[in-house]
C-alpha cells in the first residue's frame, strides 16, 4: 500500500525522448562499427534507428544524422567492395 505519491523528476516525464536519444547514439555506434564489420546488417539497423529517433524528436539530432549517414556509407562500402571483389561479401 502506497500512502504518498511517487516522486517524479524531469527525466521520467519524457521517456520517449530519452529512448529517442538512446536510439540516436546506438545508430551512430552501429554505423561506425558497420564500416569495419557486418555492414550488411549494421548499416540498415543504423539507418532505421536514426530515422526512428529523428521521427520521435531526439535532442541528439546531430548524432542521429551521423548515424544515418554512416548507415548509408556502410551500404555504399559494401556495394563498392562487392563490385571490386566480384563476390557477395568482402574481406580485408
Amino acid at each position: 500500500m502506497q500512502l504518498t505519491a511517487p516522486v517524479t523528476t524531469g527525466d521520467e516525464s519524457r521517456p520517449a525522448a530519452r529512448d529517442a536519444d538512446g536510439m540516436a547514439v546506438a545508430s551512430f555506434i552501429l554505423g561506425l562499427l558497420g564500416l569495419l564489420v557486418l555492414n550488411i546488417f549494421l548499416g540498415p539497423i543504423a539507418i532505421v534507428l536514426a530515422a526512428v529517433s529523428l521521427w520521435r524528436g531526439t535532442a541528439r539530432r546531430g548524432r542521429a544524422l551521423l548515424g544515418l549517414t554512416l548507415g548509408i556509407a556502410d551500404l555504399a562500402v559494401l556495394g563498392i567492395a562487392m563490385e571490386l571483389s566480384h563476390t557477395l561479401s568482402w574481406s580485408l
